[in-house]
């Protein structure tokens, strides 16, 4: 007599799901309508599956990363090969390089433009200073406005 230990597979709803994620019911729609996630429905509601759960921060993930939908797709549609990972962690490993490398460029002309901007600053200070001092921003407003603007990128 074979009896079957396997506990009954641990679902979640959508709204669990949003609260452990930090999402949008929308989001997740989005991603079903997309094809990413295919949660099973009792009537109404969706049920999502630990295997939703997975692929739903691998989404997530992802997007963080800056991954486009078609890649998230092909590293997903890899999670079901069965081969351990091996393919989705190569093609994972390709597109993260890949993704990294576009950042680091990003990020050198970034520099070269807050340089820019600098100089650009400087020069107009200087002239206003010598020119019309009274037309000159003060710095501790700019300073103010930067520090409101970074910390609202921080929590938001």
């Amino acid at each position: 007599m074979s009896t079957d230990l396997r506990r009954p597979s641990r679902t979640y709803t959508i709204r669990q799901l949003c609260q452990e994620f930090g999402c949008t019911p929308r989001a997740l729609r989005f991603y079903e309508d997309k094809g990413l996630l295919a949660p099973a429905r009792q009537g109404l509601n969706r049920v999502y599956s630990h295997k939703d759960r997975a692929r739903l921060a691998l989404i997530l993930r992802g997007k963080r990363l800056g991954l486009s939908l078609i890649d998230m797709r092909e590293l997903l549609d890899l999670y079901e090969v069965g081969d351990g990972g091996v393919e989705q962690n190569a093609l994972s490993l390709r597109k993260f390089r890949d993704k990294l490398v576009e950042l680091e460029k990003q990020r050198a002309d970034l520099d070269e433009a807050i340089a820019e901007l600098r100089e650009g600053i400087a020069g107009l200070e200087k002239r206003l200073a010598d020119k019309r001092p009274d037309l000159l921003p003060r710095a501790a407003d700019y300073d103010q406005m930067l520090r409101r603007h970074l910390d609202g990128a921080e929590h938001g």
